[in-house]
């Protein structure tokens, strides 16, 4: 994705001043650390379950049909979510322009969101050593709070910049236009 996969969705005297994409491949963020364990626990259990159904020989079927979403859940958390993220990330591309904050997303379905910098409810960066960082435009109350998939697939989140190269800069940019508009 480019520049130029914005230029129909400009508005009037629009301009880009800059465009960036999310890392590709397998990503592992801080929350992962009690994600991980918990996928393995989930994931664990729910193969127990369906192993020690099917090999009794005494529970009614339906308790090995319960077991196959479970499974199918534990698979994911524990690795499909990581490939679904990164093929998302694939087709996602960011942009900073005169006047809005874009995210373009093409996978697994379309999605366009701007942000009016002038109107923006929060701008928060957290930014890595290497200066990679995620930048953020509304609030985030913690990892854990209720975004849904969000929280396991964090490519599905269409509202932060995730985990861009030379965040600060974006940042700063952001935060210089968006004094610009307001004045």
């Amino acid at each position: 994705m480019a520049e130029s996969d914005f230029q129909g969705r400009l508005l009037p005297g629009e301009r880009i001043q800059w465009t960036g994409m999310p890392p590709s491949g397998i990503l592992l963020t801080p929350a992962d650390a009690m994600r991980i364990p918990f996928s393995l626990l989930w994931g664990g259990f729910a193969v127990f379950w369906e192993w020690s159904v099917l090999h009794s020989g005494q529970a009614p079927g339906f308790f090995a049909l319960w077991g196959i979403p479970f499974v199918l859940i534990g698979l994911y958390l524990i690795v499909g979510r990581f490939f679904a993220d990164a093929w998302m990330r694939a087709g996602t591309s960011y942009a900073v322009t005169n006047q809005r904050v874009l995210i373009l997303r093409t996978r697994p379905a379309f999605k366009f969101t701007a942000y009016s910098i002038d109107r923006l409810p929060e701008l928060s960066l957290e930014e890595r050593a290497d200066g990679k960082g995620t930048i953020r435009f509304q609030p985030q109350i913690s990892a854990w709070n209720n975004r849904g998939w969000a929280a396991w697939t964090p490519a599905t989140d269409m509202t932060q910049f995730l985990m861009i190269a030379d965040a600060r800069n974006v940042f700063d940019r952001i935060q210089k236009t968006g004094a610009k508009v307001g004045a």
